[in-house]
């Protein structure tokens, strides 16, 4: 288990984020820089984004003479970066100019009056239109107004090895139809080639939205009957027509199972190794190129790490790893299950130069820059005519793949109060995960954490 910091740390700590933070961003703006800040990668090897940005920033000072962009990078797991992302916005001494948001977060940020609408510019962008409406919802907010501009989507399925496969005997064109499918592979890989890691599932509060959202809304909107939960809401985890999140489903507890039991059999990881909150780094970077871990719940964007430059060179990836659709509960319709997300790019209520920052959106956002973006990043087009263009298409192996599982991707409930629920899912993922808890005594606990916080008005009763 990690050591808990004690209340004296935490108070250190956050004083000297906040320092840190100001040392950022010097009080007053320069009206003619734009300050651009978004979330770098923990691996010093990967500079995916920076190599990009680099790019555009030639490009807009190229295009506006006099006009200059300075980068203020957060490097910092992603639950940190959330937290220093926030810490920025409160003020404009420290506030950038443009931001880097995930689209869980983006509705919290939005009800904390932090980010600008945008509705005023995108009036006036032509390119506008060619967002898929699904990307664009993600960005607004309850009032109906648009405060980011996404810059792609994903999917997530399974990725496994070939070779370890072949080894335990297993079919090296795997197509799972169950859980129980995904479950009888790792143990038969366990048994054949002990030497690995048979299943990677993230898990806990150190990984953060990975937990939550690779891992348990991948199981939890497994578990409905062609998108219908058992008692005939459409949601698992957010009534909509009750406005309330859901507690005490049978959903919810098979999800917690399915965790429990990669973990009680010892399938996935040790469980020191899942809860390091640079676990995605070493499943990237390590165990899938090194060939030790078989089969891993993730997104569509791993293949970034492996290509030309990234540090982690890989161009044999995708003749040894496979791709399959993570199968519902018991192979009901629609038989296969994905999650949505994405990032977007926000202007802050306190920027000192929203007009600048909105020039800087549209040069990364040409149909060519997008495109390019979405390439490196292994990303899936959130516009329409980068969609149709074969070079896209072709531009990387399984593009095509994590592109058709947007039939059966479903969106996180994207309700300011969001955040709150996912912690307190990673709560109870870390409790089964230690063995610390039993699954009802974890659903028991989550029920418990709604309530308190419907009570308390944290969130919707």
């Amino acid at each position: 288990m990690p050591v808990r910091p004690t209340a004296a740390l935490i108070t250190t700590a956050l004083a000297l984020t906040a320092a840190s933070l100001a040392a950022c961003s010097s009080s007053g703006s320069d009206p003619d820089t734009v300050k651009v800040s978004f979330k770098q990668s923990t691996d010093n090897s990967i500079k995916v984004m920076d190599t990009y940005l680099a790019d555009i920033k030639k490009q807009f000072e190229k295009a506006n003479p006099g006009k200059k962009v300075e980068f203020v990078p957060i490097k910092a797991p992603d639950s940190e970066y959330y937290t220093k992302l926030q810490q920025m916005l409160r003020s404009p001494k420290t506030a950038p100019d443009l931001v880097y948001e995930d689209t869980f977060l983006i509705n919290s940020d939005i009800t904390s009056g932090y980010l600008k609408p945008l509705d005023p510019y995108l009036a006036k962008w032509r390119d506008w239109n060619q967002f898929i409406d699904t990307a664009k919802e993600a960005a607004k907010g309850e009032d109906g107004k648009t405060y980011g501009i996404p810059d792609g989507t994903d999917t997530r399925g399974l990725w496994f090895s070939k070779d370890i496969f072949k080894k335990a005997g297993l079919p090296t064109d795997w197509q799972p139809k169950t859980w129980n499918d995904v479950l009888d592979a790792a143990r038969t890989i366990k048994q054949k080639a002990p030497d690995v890691i048979p299943l990677n599932v993230y898990t806990g509060k150190p990984v953060g939205e990975a937990a939550t959202m690779q891992t348990f809304e991948m199981l939890l909107y497994g578990t409905t009957n062609d998108g219908t939960t058992n008692d005939g809401t459409t949601d698992p985890l957010y009534d909509k027509s009750a406005k309330k999140w859901v507690a005490g489903s049978q959903g919810f507890k098979d999800a917690l199972t399915f965790v429990e039991t990669v973990y009680k059999e010892k399938l996935g990881p040790d469980v020191s190794d899942a809860l390091d909150p640079n676990v995605m780094t070493r499943v990237r970077g390590e165990w899938l190129p090194q060939g030790k871990l078989a089969i891993a719940l993730d997104g569509s964007w791993l293949p970034q790490d492996w290509l030309p430059g990234s540090g982690h060179e890989w161009p044999e990836w995708s003749d040894e790893l496979g791709l399959a659709a993570m199968p519902t509960q018991n192979g009901q319709a629609p038989g296969k299950v994905s999650m949505s997300g994405g990032w977007t790019w926000s202007i802050p209520a306190k920027a000192g130069n929203p007009d600048l920052a909105f020039e800087f959106i549209k040069t990364m956002q040409t149909k060519a820059n997008a495109q390019k973006w979405y390439v490196a990043n292994s990303g899936i087009a959130v516009r329409n005519d980068v969609a149709k263009d074969p070079s896209y298409v072709n531009a990387q192996p399984g593009i095509k793949f994590f592109t058709d599982l947007v039939a059966s991707t479903h969106y996180r409930p994207a309700y300011p109060a969001y955040p709150k629920v996912s912690t307190a899912v990673q709560e109870a993922m870390e409790g089964v995960t230690t063995g610390d808890m039993s699954v009802e005594d974890a659903a028991k606990g989550y029920d418990e954490e709604l309530k308190t916080a419907a009570d308390n008005q944290v969130i919707e009763k």
